[in-house]
């Protein structure tokens, strides 16, 4: 990630200019360890504002079709995100999200698994809940509420750790990943201004 610094305060400026930035919760981060940050998406611009708000790097995935430029792929790999094949189960993308977070670094994912145009809250796909529940990491919820007008609001808010013991001792099947989903969802939900519930049978709505 030694591209990560420089990238983060080039964005933060440039947001800071253009935008009403607002944060909240951020004492609810923790300090140190593996933390997996979860939020909604509704525009391309939430995984910069999520990285320019936190206090602490953090690492992304992003569709492997963007590492097929050399340099675009130079840039992303020092900015420590990297590439996952979307439409089918990632193993290696898998793989290396549990070993970034048990190298004790944040990462961030989008439960949805895409931009969620229908400004509600779209069905989780199970990605977000399987690493939570694989990895034992503290799942930190964080709502971004703007439509991302020129000088308009945005309002970022950190929720404290979804409580997901219910599923972390329970076998780890669709039971248990859709409970887990659907908890990660509703604390997503409840951080936004004015808070969206999640119906977790309303099924995929994007």
């Amino acid at each position: 990630m030694w591209l990560y610094g420089f990238a983060r305060g080039l964005v933060r400026l440039t947001f800071g200019a253009i935008y009403r930035i607002k944060v909240e919760g951020l004492g609810n981060i923790p300090p140190d360890g593996g933390v997996i940050v979860c939020g909604n998406h509704f525009n391309a611009r939430d995984p910069m504002i999520v990285g320019i708000t936190m206090p602490r790097p953090i690492s992304y995935m992003a569709k492997h079709e963007l590492f097929q430029n050399k340099l675009f792929a130079f840039v992303l790999n020092g900015m420590g995100v990297f590439p996952v094949k979307r439409g089918a189960p990632d193993r290696a993308a898998l793989k290396k999200s549990i070993d970034v977070l048990q190298s004790g670094i944040c990462f961030g994912i989008f439960p949805e698994g895409t931009r969620n145009k229908t400004g509600k809250l779209a069905k989780a796909e199970p990605g977000a809940a399987y690493l939570a529940l694989k990895s034992g990491a503290t799942v930190i919820p964080v709502g971004i509420s703007s439509k991302y007008k020129l000088f308009g609001p945005i309002l970022i808010r950190y929720g404290k750790p979804v409580d997901l013991n219910a599923y972390r001792d329970a076998k780890l099947n669709s039971e248990a990943l859709e409970g887990a989903s659907a908890a990660i969802m509703s604390a997503i939900g409840a951080q936004l201004e004015p808070p969206l519930p999640y119906e977790a049978a309303a099924g995929d709505n994007r």
